[in-house]
């Protein structure tokens, strides 16, 4: 039971972004508790993408406030985001594939010891990062190029886990995955809940974000048709809200 009494991790107070006149985002607002999976649902180009980058730093809202543990904030770019815990793994998992886990999760942050980088320290720190989060994983010594969609994603979830990620930024993380492998993000991603980090998942799969997501938050023409929790609602009428705008009877 998420308790959303109290001060969410994340407030996104009434966002708008132009990009040459058109409105991407259109006051839009939304939050995230700790412990809590937002899935972020719509049609592409309905904003979703765009919202959740003014988050990671990728984009500076032209309208609105963000608010982080009840503190406004700014994130001009990538690194005040993550200065504020705030992490992002896209499709993408910007990961080098000719490096094994541990050079993958320090890759920028490498430890050093008297200025040379420190790999039995750094496979160490991954082998207890990842003993936390999956704990079945072996393939530390072998480039990530080798491992499977799944293991991949625990590499870039372990990465963002260490350096003390309390926000998570998700980009539709099992839409290349076989039923093997989102079984394995779904747990990493209970797990992470259980940990106390608020999750921001974008999905297009509406069975995903029932089974993994609290509440999902759908947007069209860069709007909020609005916010829903999943319990509470039916496939259909998140389907509803994604297609034809149509805000269910109840709502989060």
């Amino acid at each position: 039971m998420i308790n959303r009494t109290g001060t969410p991790l994340v407030e996104m107070r009434d966002i708008s972004i132009s990009f040459g006149g058109i409105k991407a985002v259109d006051h839009v607002s939304i939050d995230l508790y700790p412990g809590e999976v937002v899935g972020l649902l719509g049609h592409n180009g309905a904003g979703k993408s765009t919202l959740i980058k003014i988050l990671a730093g990728a984009y500076r809202a032209d309208h609105g406030k963000i608010l982080i543990n009840g503190e406004q904030v700014e994130i001009d770019n990538p690194r005040d985001a993550r200065n504020l815990n705030i992490e992002t793994i896209y499709q993408t998992l910007a990961l080098a594939d000719n490096l094994d886990t541990a050079s993958n999760l320090f890759l920028g942050r490498e430890i050093k010891k008297r200025g040379i980088v420190d790999d039995a320290k750094m496979e160490a720190e991954a082998r207890k990062i990842m003993g936390r989060l999956n704990p079945n994983f072996r393939k530390f010594n072998v480039p990530v190029s080798s491992l499977s969609g799944g293991q991949r994603q625990s590499v870039a979830i372990a990465r963002a886990v260490y350096f003390n990620a309390k926000i998570l930024i998700m980009d539709e993380p099992t839409a290349a995955l076989g039923p093997h492998e989102t079984q394995m993000v779904a747990e990493l991603i209970q797990e992470l809940k259980a940990q106390g980090l608020g999750i921001f998942l974008i999905e297009h799969d509406i069975h995903n974000v029932m089974k993994l997501c609290d509440r999902a938050s759908v947007m069209k023409n860069g709007q909020l048709v609005g916010t829903v929790k999943v319990d509470e609602v039916t496939d259909d009428d998140i389907l509803g809200m994604i297609i034809m705008g149509k805000k269910p009877a109840i709502a989060a």
